[in-house]
């Protein structure tokens, strides 16, 4: 557990506290290791977790993470300090963002119809690469170059993540692209895309321009099932799906190593919030969220189902944090959601 910086401090334990209340009528335990990383470490050692981080994270199942940021600290730092390296060395190439529409959660679209749809986001390779470099620094010349790497093997594999989760829902499946103006990666994601969904009969594929398909996402959001993009063009179109859902600090997101062989991440789609930060207002929604994908992801569906239920169901019923409009503070929309626990518990 990383609780990490700003608003993570006060919404990694309230979700905590709702892990250990459907555990418990679960039969489940949890063993949290908590380890203090993030921007007070990096002012204390110059970096944002200790040289053998990662080793002493890979024994456990899973990772909890709050947020990270620190307005004191570029974000260059702490993203490649601390994500970025969790995310390869475990080699968690799907981001897994679910958008959905909560009752109580007012969108900014002008519509009734729910929104239900899921990205999947290859997390490894693609646009967020190391290769490249500067030149001539200083000079009126100077250079940047950036280099994108997609790999058969990377972008396969997300395809058929996607693919199979495409399978289990509504059989679409959404591919974003940018083939008519990236002449070489994306025509290769396309062909690779196209090859890995011919092999699931009965799945509809739409290969769809990254301009296009935003467009398309905030005017007919609900015609989406399962959208699978390259790294950068996931993390803008997920963004994107969690401001129309009407906040982005109810979005859970999940770092996967689907086989796993090395232990996935969880974490809200918010950061640090550093504005809010300590005034104990900040919306548990996405923690806990993420709580349950987590939960699902370590085999425990059903328990995930009714974490899920009993958010939604006290959010449907009025109460919520001030950012949806309430007046709910941390601690009293969590013991909310634990109070509500116990009766989607007895429908399993």
């Amino acid at each position: 557990m990383i609780a990490g910086d700003g608003i993570g401090q006060e919404v990694v334990p309230a979700a905590m506290q709702c892990l250990e209340v459907i555990g418990g009528v679960n039969d489940i335990t949890f063993d949290f290791v908590e380890f203090e990383w993030g921007s007070d470490y990096y002012h204390k050692h110059g970096r944002m977790m200790p040289v053998d981080g990662l080793e002493r994270i890979a024994p456990h199942d899973a990772i909890f993470l709050g947020a990270v940021g620190d307005p004191s600290i570029s974000d260059t730092e702490t993203l490649w300090g601390v994500l970025i390296p969790i995310r390869r060395y475990f080699e968690q190439y799907i981001n897994l963002r679910p958008v959905k529409t909560l009752v109580g959660a007012k969108s900014p679209l002008v519509t009734t119809r729910p929104i239900d749809f899921v990205i999947v986001r290859e997390n490894t390779e693609g646009e967020y690469s190391e290769v490249g470099g500067r030149t001539y620094r200083g000079l009126p010349h100077e250079t940047a170059i950036q280099e994108s790497i997609f790999t058969r093997f990377g972008v396969e594999r997300a395809a058929r993540f996607a693919a199979e989760l495409a399978s289990k829902r509504r059989g679409h499946l959404t591919s974003a692209t940018k083939s008519n103006g990236i002449v070489h990666t994306m025509p290769f994601w396309d062909e690779i895309v196209a090859e890995t969904v011919a092999r699931y009969p009965g799945l509809t594929l739409e290969s769809v321009l990254i301009d296009a398909l935003a467009a398309r996402m905030v005017l007919a959001p609900w015609r989406f099932d399962v959208v699978v993009a390259s790294n950068l063009f996931g993390d803008i179109l997920s963004d994107l799906g969690s401001a129309l859902t009407g906040s982005i600090g109810v979005a859970p997101s999940g770092n996967l190593n689907p086989e796993k062989k090395h232990p996935s991440m969880f974490e809200p789609v918010h950061g640090s919030a550093p504005d809010i930060a300590g005034q104990g207002i900040a919306n548990p929604i996405g923690q806990i969220w993420a709580g349950a994908m987590m939960l699902d992801h370590l085999g425990h569906p059903d328990a995930a189902a009714q974490l899920t239920s009993a958010f939604e169901s006290v959010l449907a019923s009025g109460r919520s944090t001030r950012d949806l409009g309430g007046s709910m503070s941390t601690a009293e929309f969590t013991a909310a959601v634990c109070e509500a626990i116990p009766e989607f518990t007895a429908q399993k």
